[in-house]
């Protein structure tokens, strides 16, 4: 099959990029994140626009083959992935969701290659157009890896903001991070608090 295009990326549109997250720190994490506070991954466009900014395909080019069954087979992973990971968090394993992870998981994921780009930079590209199985395997071989090493299970984390379900990776010094993005959550607390103080200072 023909490689993809080694023209440099064209990024999704930057709305459709501000309302999808990738400050998990997975790539698997990040696909989980998808589903909160709604439904993100509403089309096939915005299922491609999270395939490219989580750095799983070079361009939206490259996925011609886009369909409602792959946006299904997505939002179908999202919640094994989100019962697994939230399965071994609380100590209450998902065996029945882990092992459809592990089957997903033992396709080839797409195969990168870098090429020169018309400006003579080198540029990521693919070897051939990834079908919904390579894209999937490359999300299900991320949950098996986050999930079969210690050191790095050991830093997962729930949110502490109200009524945040998402969960991250704490890769922060001494492990304190409390809260799936200072910008969202954090500052939600932030605002939260100060309201409180305020209200205590006028009673």
């Amino acid at each position: 099959m023909a490689a993809v295009p080694t023209e440099p990326p064209s990024l999704p549109p930057l709305p459709l990029l501000h309302e999808l997250r990738f400050d998990s720190g997975r790539l698997c994490l990040d696909l989980v994140a998808t589903a909160h506070p709604g439904e993100r991954l509403t089309s096939t466009d915005r299922l491609c626009a999270w395939l490219v900014g989580a750095g799983l395909v070079p361009d939206p080019a490259a996925l011609p083959a886009c369909t409602g069954a792959w946006l299904a087979a997505f939002r179908e992973l999202r919640g094994l992935v989100g019962q697994s990971v939230r399965g071994e968090l609380a100590g209450r394993p998902a065996p029945a969701a882990l092992d459809r992870v592990n089957l997903l998981a033992r396709a080839a994921p797409p195969a990168p290659r870098a090429v020169r780009a018309t400006d003579g930079a080198l540029v990521r590209a693919l070897h051939e157009e990834p079908g919904c199985p390579a894209l999937l395997a490359a999300v299900a071989r991320d949950t098996v890896e986050l999930l079969t090493d210690p050191a790095v299970r050991g830093g997962l984390r729930q949110c502490a903001g109200d009524n945040c379900p998402i969960i991250y990776l704490d890769t922060s010094r001494g492990r304190r991070r409390r809260w799936c993005s200072s910008e969202v959550c954090g500052n939600r607390e932030r605002v939260a608090r100060h309201r409180r103080r305020a209200a205590l200072a006028r009673a």
